[in-house]
């Protein structure tokens, strides 16, 4: 007879001792994170959090399958570090955001507000005296002592927040030598903290070595939200189209605050003449820079892995090898190489033309030849790429075509172009179309070799002629042109959409490459 056999209860892999404390300190952690953001003024960021951390306590700690346990850390990993950068550039370029206008409303109105100055016709002077081992601050106006301070302990760097003052003779202190400058200045870092209270008088502080004084707000504010300035009477009034603080005659204030803007942006890319003239000339040299990038690279690395093809070829594998090299090196160390290669004065390459043309290009003035210069270099970085994929592709074209081929008579120009090229033409334009999308985003290429440069005269904002939208965009953010992060934000928007179109391009691509395999 067989005995029955008891299992023990499934117990979870943490007792609830521990899980529930766990659970309820992540939950307060949770929250003042929340709480923070909302505390900053991000309202909607701070909602946001909220939902995703709520999220995370359903799907871990609900009766929910399993497979979302797996899946929750993907997705919520692609909104925070995609969707989340994505939305926050998009909006950004609807707004004047820029070194100027980095503030809110709020903040800018509390900066002006918090400007305050030394009164210096309220100003009094001072000596500070030896009180046993303790020290007192005298105030005196043409000589005469006006106020005396308490004991004060300022060697141990302890000093009360206010200090009421007293008459001379209220204090029943005798007044002797003063300390000098040199001891005086031993104690000006304890000094600079000091408050000084006259009875029904201003408070003072700490103005000098020789004086205290009051301290006047220059700015004061007004029901409205505006702020009047207390020297001349003058208000200042929000522009909420401008984002500045503005009087009647139209004198803003600095710093500016962040307001909405609407196209005005991209408006600004398209109908601005000015802004229009380099922008258009930099998205054209960026479609041909990326285009014939492409282009180059194919036809060299093409060419380059149907020769290594050849059986008949001796050292094929030693050719392969040097010729792979270009990529096994880190792409920024080969494009300092080359901009040291094309120094016009020193360089190896002008060194040669000299010799045997006599000339010296001048490759990094000329704007052509600049550009010259970048598809020779990206071509040189490129082209191993091409040669890799033609190489493993040729692999896969049958033998009997190209037997067919010797017994029609035909040559190696008509294999090739009849029979190589549209035998690995379409399962290749997916990925040149790859290719293309990331050179048409190449910012180290141009960084590293031009910066940019030569610039365009007379532009508004500074552009480069070899600039691209992506370097571009860099110089508008970060560089030298004012730092305007929304119309930058706006040139990243245009990027991301013509780079998706081709990512979805690339996509049907591939899924009509699969259908004809099938």
């Amino acid at each position: 007879m067989n005995a029955a056999v008891t299992l023990p209860p499934r117990t979870e892999g943490v007792t609830p001792w521990v899980k529930w404390p766990l659970t309820a300190g992540l939950a307060v952690a949770c929250l003042y994170l929340v709480f923070a953001i909302i505390a900053t003024g991000q309202y909607l960021w701070g909602v946001g959090a909220l939902v995703l951390f709520a999220a995370a306590f359903y799907v871990y700690l609900g009766k929910i399958s399993f497979a979302y346990r797996y899946l929750f850390p993907g997705i919520a990993g692609m909104l925070l570090f995609v969707a989340f950068p994505l939305v926050y550039t998009f909006q950004l370029g609807f707004t004047n955001y820029s070194s100027s206008n980095l503030l809110t409303e709020e903040r800018s109105r509390q900066y002006l507000l918090d400007q305050t100055e030394f009164d210096e016709a309220d100003a009094l002077g001072y000596s500070l005296h030896a009180d046993g081992k303790e020290f007192r601050v005298v105030l005196r106006q043409g000589g005469d002592a006006l106020w005396v301070s308490g004991p004060l302990a300022l060697r141990s760097g302890k000093t009360p927040p206010v200090v009421t003052l007293q008459t001379p003779s209220q204090a029943s202190f005798a007044i002797q030598s003063p300390l000098t400058l040199r001891e005086l200045i031993e104690h000006r870092n304890v000094l600079q903290q000091l408050k000084l209270q006259v009875p029904g008088g201003p408070e003072l502080h700490y103005a000098g070595l020789r004086e205290f004084a009051p301290i006047k707000r220059l700015w004061t504010a007004n029901p409205d939200g505006s702020v009047t300035e207390v020297a001349s009477g003058t208000i200042y009034a929000p522009n909420r189209d401008t984002g500045f603080f503005t009087n009647a005659d139209g004198v803003q204030l600095q710093p500016g605050f962040k307001v909405f803007v609407g196209w005005k942006n991209y408006a600004r890319m398209f109908g601005d003449a000015d802004f229009r003239g380099p922008f258009m000339a930099i998205f054209v040299w960026t479609v041909v820079f990326a285009g014939l990038t492409v282009l180059f690279s194919l036809a060299v690395g093409m060419s380059l892995a149907v020769l290594l093809n050849w059986e008949g070829l001796r050292f094929r594998t030693t050719y392969r090898t040097l010729l792979f090299l270009p990529y096994a090196v880190p792409g920024f160390i080969s494009i300092l190489v080359f901009k040291g290669l094309f120094n016009q004065n020193f360089g190896e390459i002008n060194a040669i033309l000299d010799a045997l043309f006599d000339i010296k290009p001048a490759w990094f003035a000329d704007p052509f030849l600049a550009k010259v210069m970048i598809l020779i270099v990206n071509t040189w970085l490129g082209y191993p790429y091409i040669m890799i994929l033609c190489a493993g592709l040729l692999k896969a074209i049958p033998a009997d075509l190209y037997e067919a081929s010797a017994l029609a008579g035909a040559g190696p120009l008509t294999n090739f172009f009849k029979i190589t090229i549209p035998q690995i033409i379409k399962p290749l334009t997916p990925l040149l179309i790859s290719a293309f999308a990331f050179n048409f985003n190449n910012f180290v290429l141009i960084a590293l070799l031009t910066d940019g440069r030569p610039d365009f005269l007379n532009t508004k904002l500074p552009a480069g002629q070899t600039d691209i939208l992506v370097s571009y965009t860099y110089r508008i953010a970060f560089r030298d042109s004012g730092q305007d992060f929304g119309l930058a934000a706006a040139i990243s928007t245009l990027i991301f959409i013509l780079v998706a179109l081709l990512s979805i391009a690339n996509l049907r691509l591939t899924k009509s490459n699969d259908s004809g395999a099938r």
